[in-house]
């Protein structure tokens, strides 16, 4: 089913901030949606960790990249942010991107500057950006391919200064992009994301990570943002949970004194969808009438 994607765009197209979740898979996913997000994104670092076990340098394919995000569009009924990296090659493999993601039924896709293969800029010591009109014109190809002109079209740049990060972000918007994402390691301080904001003209796409995670109200992040994004806490508790419990139990054989508290079987019986499955299963085989919900 083809979601409706006008009132999420409308949204962020007039500045209102989406508080999103970042998360890595269709459970992860529904916790979030069930949580209460009126959003979530699919994080390439989380994605990368969770499906391959491999850090995020673009190892994973689109398509695999594609089958993590079709589960999880499956299963919600929000809008669904895709982290879908260079696009995986030039304009024309963007074009092929954005008509796959858009079919799997994403709200919005988000495309970076760099070369293939990215590195993530949270933990590469040297990051290697296109040059500029060569990254717009990717952007005009998303702009392009589109099918809904409200699926929208996220452009991140990975500059490193202030001054490249507003011409690269000009540039971006003059070629169709709804909103700005730039990177934690670029701006310093609150008033630079404001200076970035008024010269771009669009509202900003916030990756609440180091600097921005810790010394940003969400006061100034909706402020300036768009899109305000916690892309690996999700990621990052469920790495620290398993770890310990796992840890536990290889030593000690018991789940008796578990460092973490796990949910009891019938809670998430529940969560996960068994009742509905049952009633579903047990009308078709009394042959009584099925009503669909």
């Amino acid at each position: 089913m083809v979601p409706d994607r006008s009132p999420f765009a409308k949204a962020l197209r007039a500045g209102q901030t989406v508080w999103t979740a970042g998360v890595y898979d269709a459970l992860s996913a529904k916790v979030a949606e069930s949580a209460g997000f009126a959003a979530v994104m699919t994080s390439g670092y989380a994605v990368s960790a969770s499906l391959l076990g491999e850090p995020d340098v673009e190892i994973y394919t689109m398509t695999e990249n594609l089958s993590v995000v079709q589960n999880v569009t499956a299963a919600l009924k929000i809008p669904v942010i895709a982290d879908t990296d260079t696009g995986y090659g030039n304009a024309i493999n963007v074009m092929r991107t954005v008509r796959e993601f858009e079919r799997a039924g994403v709200s919005a896709v988000i495309f970076e500057d760099q070369e293939v293969p990215k590195r993530c800029p949270c933990v590469a010591s040297v990051i290697e950006i296109l040059p500029p009109e060569e990254s717009a014109a990717k952007i005009r190809a998303a702009v392009y391919a589109r099918q809904d002109p409200d699926l929208i079209i996220v452009a991140r740049t990975d500059a490193l200064t202030e001054e490249e990060a507003i011409v690269r972000a000009k540039m971006y918007v003059e070629a169709g992009a709804d909103l700005i994402q730039p990177i934690s390691r670029c701006f310093k301080d609150f008033a630079g994301l404001k200076r970035l904001r008024e010269a771009c003209g669009r509202p900003l796409s916030l990756q609440l990570l180091g600097w921005l995670e810790t010394d940003l109200s969400p006061q100034q992040v909706q402020e300036v943002a768009g899109l305000a994004v916690h892309p690996l806490v999700g990621l990052l508790t469920a790495y620290r949970a398993l770890q310990a419990n796992f840890a536990h139990l290889a030593q000690h054989h018991q789940t008796a004194k578990l460092p973490q508290a796990v949910a009891q079987m019938d809670e998430f019986k529940d969560f996960i969808g068994f009742p509905e499955v049952e009633a579903l299963q047990t009308a078709f085989m009394t042959g009584r009438p099925v009503v669909k919900a």
